[in-house]
């Protein structure tokens, strides 16, 4: 019996490859595995559902707190970012990976399937945890050059139900930290995206008066909103729900994929907008001006890591020391201002901050101003030196 353990999110790609791994790959006992990073309970029942109908066997995995902990809160502290979008689909993929991996293990599978296009990034975040094992690994929506058209001729003849249809073919892909809507005319630069893809976050037109937000942070980490603690996915859960009533959120954008291609991408990501801009503000307040020169190269390349799906590279383990360090002082709080579709920082305060009232004021003779003289005698030496040649 050849076992093939299969990556199914209960969405139309994944659906059609279970009939397809046992008509094309000879893989008559299909193993599906949901891994539930905070996607709907809805989107999670409808795949355990389809599941039973057309697989032998199906995984449930509750991975939101292992996600928030060990991929979001890494994130936020390293500023994660891809080209100006947050990081939310790539920073999810290598953590279903694993848990797929684990169940292949368990299972003693000798395959493992995902259902991934040739010409996307996913295929390259769930492969190099994928061939970091022994096993076969197929993916037949690249291998059999699929269309999405074709997909959907096909689940209709076998009697798969999927939600994607020829005038609404969305690609919806959802996680607790982001929000992702592709496919169709959504594809096309100069289409404009009908209001009925947005889900988390309301029209900024319809947004409702300004709101105030106090984000409170312990070592990079958000622990706190408006003074109450809470843990890390219901305080992402919360501000998603605060934000996207705001109309927070929202990007719309042309993407360079790994491969080189360009593509059009709308995501939805009210939490994530507030916490990225309320942490990088804080270690602004507290970090030197040579940390935070450094450290935007360490973020950058962290990133750029992160939607790679390179977690397991060793270069990923050394930026998180790096980045663990300097959060040790990215302690205390920063005050949002949400309205019709904006966050804006207004205040923010900590215990390290590097900011002095007495020494900055105009008012103060802490610092005799006279000192600066000699300063601004040789700032700028080499290029006074460089126009008098000229």
């Amino acid at each position: 019996m050849k076992k093939v353990v299969l990556a199914y999110s209960g969405g139309l790609d994944t659906s059609v490859c279970i009939p397809l791994l046992k008509e094309h790959y000879g893989c008559d006992y299909a193993i599906t595995v949901t891994v539930d990073v905070g996607q709907p309970a809805k989107e999670i029942e409808q795949a355990e559902k389809k599941a039973e109908k057309i697989s032998q066997k199906h995984y449930t995995i509750d991975a939101k707190d292992e996600f928030v902990n060990d991929y979001i809160f890494p994130l936020i502290k390293a500023n994660g970012s891809y080209e100006g979008y947050v990081l939310g689909t790539s920073i999810a993929r290598p953590l279903i990976a694993k848990k797929v991996v684990e169940v292949a293990k368990k299972e003693k599978a000798q395959v493992l399937a995902h259902g991934c296009t040739g010409k996307g990034n996913d295929q390259l975040r769930f492969e190099t945890v994928f061939r970091s094992t022994s096993l076969e690994v197929v993916a037949p929506m690249r291998d059999m050059n699929l269309t999405r058209e074709w997909e959907m001729e096909y689940a209709k003849k076998n009697g798969i139900p999927v939600a994607a249809t020829k005038s609404k073919p969305w690609s919806v892909d959802e996680n607790i930290w982001s929000r992702s809507i592709e496919g169709g005319r959504l594809e096309e630069p100069d289409f404009v995206p009908p209001e009925e893809i947005f889900e988390w976050t309301v029209s900024p037109e319809k947004a409702p008066a300004a709101q105030i937000i106090d984000i409170g942070f312990e070592n990079g980490v958000p622990v706190s909103v408006n003074g109450e603690k809470s843990d890390g996915v219901s305080l992402i859960r919360k501000l998603n729900i605060i934000g996207g009533a705001h109309g927070v959120g929202r990007t719309d954008m042309i993407e360079d994929r790994v491969l080189g291609i360009k593509a059009r991408e709308n995501y939805e990501h009210p939490a994530a907008t507030i916490l990225l801009m309320a942490h990088k503000d804080l270690e602004k307040l507290v970090l030197t001006r040579d940390e935070l020169r450094f450290k935007l190269i360490v973020d950058d390349t962290w990133s750029e890591l992160a939607y790679k799906g390179l977690v397991d590279e060793p270069l990923y383990s050394d930026l998180n020391a790096f980045i663990d360090k300097t959060q040790e002082r990215v302690n205390g709080s920063v005050k949002v201002k949400l309205y019709k579709g904006n966050a804006k920082i207004i205040a923010r305060n900590s215990p390290y901050a590097l900011y002095s009232a007495d020494i900055s004021s105009f008012d103060s003779k802490t610092i005799d101003q006279k000192d600066a003289e000699g300063f601004c005698k040789y700032h700028g030496f080499q290029a006074r030196l460089f126009k008098k040649l000229g």
